[in-house]
């Protein structure tokens, strides 16, 4: 009987395969791991550097830490950055105020040059001889500044209820105003103002747009009296600068209003709403 035949035994060449792919998902979680602990964690950071600040003697962005020792370096250090950390410091904005408050009634700025506008003065009694008998009534009030003129009408003797159609008397009082403005070249910012009473209707969603259309069509009536278009602006304020509190009647028909701001200058910046010399 014969022998049987031998089987050699086969050699795997790919075994090498194995450690290779081990070692590179190694090197991979390696590279990723280090990747991780470059990326920069920017809380930290701001806690670090605060903490550097203050160590150093800089100003601290948080609670002031009770000093101990000689304070007259790191005071020294402090105050050297005051001038700095005016300039950051975030300006107030009034955004507490309710709009049912009367608004504050602040001084315009001021220009340095030309402070004294004559003409200004001749302008707003002009007006007041051409409405004598609506500032009699109150319906029209002409408020002088050093460089500013303030014409303010009531909105009830120019539109009706919810409407930006100006009424055929109100056409003749623009009428009378624009033949005045006509004859000057200075820069005029048209406002309007609503009281707190909402409105929704589909052409006016608040009273932003009911405020702003009111001012527009005055400004159309301006121009069709000769007032050049390129001297004026519109500006809708809604409810948001009362000149009185809204919780009266009478409050809220002062609140309702036109107002035809006068500038002797581009470059004078316009009064606050309600603002007096």
């Amino acid at each position: 009987m014969g022998r049987k035949a031998k089987h050699e035994d086969h050699i795997n060449h790919e075994a090498w395969a194995i450690p290779y792919g081990d070692l590179v998902t190694l090197l991979l979680a390696f590279f990723v791991v280090m990747y991780a602990v470059s990326s920069i964690n920017e809380g930290k950071m701001r806690v670090l550097s605060d903490a550097m600040v203050v160590a150093f003697g800089g100003p601290p962005r948080m609670i002031q830490p009770i000093e101990i020792g000689d304070l007259a370096p790191r005071r020294a250090i402090r105050e050297s950055s005051l001038d700095l950390m005016s300039i950051t410091r975030p300006i107030p904005h009034p955004a507490g105020l309710q709009a049912d408050m009367p608004m504050a009634r602040l001084p315009p700025q001021r220009s340095t040059q030309n402070a004294a506008h004559p003409e200004l003065v001749e302008l707003g009694a002009d007006l007041e001889r051409k409405l004598a008998h609506l500032v009699e009534e109150g319906a029209v009030r002409v408020h002088n500044g050093r460089d500013w003129l303030e014409v303010e009408i009531q909105a009830d003797i120019l539109f009706t209820s919810g409407s930006a159609e100006l009424t055929p008397p109100a056409r003749e009082v623009i009428a009378e105003i624009s033949t005045v403005l006509a004859q000057f070249l200075y820069p005029l910012r048209i406002e309007g103002h609503t009281d707190n009473l909402p409105i929704r209707t589909v052409r006016f969603p608040s009273n932003w747009e009911l405020s702003a259309a009111r001012a527009a069509s005055v400004v159309h009536m301006l121009r069709g009296g000769g007032v050049q278009p390129e001297r004026m602006t519109v500006a809708g304020f809604g409810e948001f600068r009362p000149l009185e509190s809204n919780a009266t009647l009478e409050g809220r028909n002062r609140n309702r209003r036109v107002t035809i701001v006068v500038l002797a200058d581009e470059n004078v910046a316009p009064p606050q709403p309600g603002a007096r010399a």
